[in-house]
């Protein structure tokens, strides 16, 4: 039997991650999540403009971020901005946890997407950019636009 190829909706993008790191590897993590958060999730309700992963026993929670509330959960809703824990198999987070404490690594994440149904989180190992690498990435980003703006014009 053919499988269905796997529907994935973006809910949410880190902008400023590609911006502030070099992002280097990329993994996709699934999240603890109650009820009322998985249906703000849905709606689009989160953001992790300040959020940052860590590893402590041995287990992978992102910190920071912030999913609103959901509008009809009235008592089933938590904390706003409370610690979650990131689903991740074990070989994995060690692997994460060596590159972060031996190689200056941060942990950060990326996008917000829903796989099938449930909500997937994708964070990156990433290494801050310095003021002139920042510069740099700008003029390259502007070249790239400026080189498709001409080849529109011209065709």
């Amino acid at each position: 039997m053919a499988q269905k190829p796997e529907k994935e909706k973006t809910v949410a993008r880190n902008k400023r991650a590609s911006h502030d790191y070099f992002l280097e590897e990329k993994i996709e993590a699934g999240m603890a999540l109650t009820g009322t958060e998985i249906k703000s999730i849905r709606e689009g309700r989160v953001q992790f403009k300040d959020s940052f992963i860590t590893i402590v026993k041995g287990e992978a929670w992102i910190k920071g971020m912030h999913i609103s509330p959901y509008k009809y959960g009235n008592i089933f809703n938590v904390d706003e901005t409370r610690d979650r824990k990131l689903l991740l198999h074990k070989y994995e987070i060690r692997k994460l946890y060596d590159k972060v404490r031996l190689k200056g690594y941060t942990l950060i994440p990326v996008r917000i997407y829903l796989k099938d149904g449930k909500a997937k989180m994708e964070i990156a190992l990433a290494k801050g950019k310095n003021l002139f690498d920042k510069r740099e990435s700008e003029k390259l980003r502007d070249a790239k636009r400026e080189m498709e703006k001409a080849l529109k014009l011209r065709g």
